[in-house]
């Protein structure tokens, strides 16, 4: 699938319970808070850090392993290194079948494991984050503290 400007809107409009794989407690940490801003605008974050298993963030459990989630979720967002990539996608895939997207954090790619879940129906982001696509897809882009809008190169 080709991501573009649209399906980023279809997957963040679509996606309603997000798991977060290697969220962290330091509030200064990226993934802490994408996945607190994601919470903020009304998805139910699922945080997934075998090194804080049982503590509460965002008011969820925070789990070891994808596999642990005893419920479903729409979309497993990634905040790991590459080399991490290929087991968690495989884990994806054989907890939920009706998974509906796998979001790869800026700087992870992994071509082999996307083009795996592609081949199985998932959508697939590499190399984005869904805080930043949301705020310039949404218009909640901020400059000085007045709305931008929409960020485009269009006149």
């Amino acid at each position: 699938m080709i991501i573009n400007d649209d399906s980023l809107r279809r997957i963040l409009k679509r996606s309603r319970t997000i798991a977060v794989v290697g969220v962290s407690a330091n509030p200064v940490r990226p993934s802490y808070f994408v996945a607190r801003y994601l919470g903020l605008k009304g998805f139910r974050v699922i945080p997934v850090n075998p090194g804080l298993a049982g503590q509460t963030l965002f008011g969820e459990t925070v789990y070891a392993s994808l596999v642990d989630i005893p419920h479903d979720v729409d979309m497993v967002d990634i905040f790991r290194k590459p080399d991490a990539v290929p087991a968690l996608v495989d884990e994806a895939l054989a907890r939920w079948p009706d998974l509906q997207t796998i979001w790869m954090q800026i700087g992870v790619t992994h071509p082999e494991a996307a083009a795996k879940a592609e081949a199985r129906g998932v959508t697939v982001v590499q190399d984005r984050c869904p805080k930043i696509e949301y705020q310039r897809l949404f218009g909640e882009l901020r400059m000085g503290g007045f709305a931008t809008g929409i960020i485009s190169s269009k006149l």
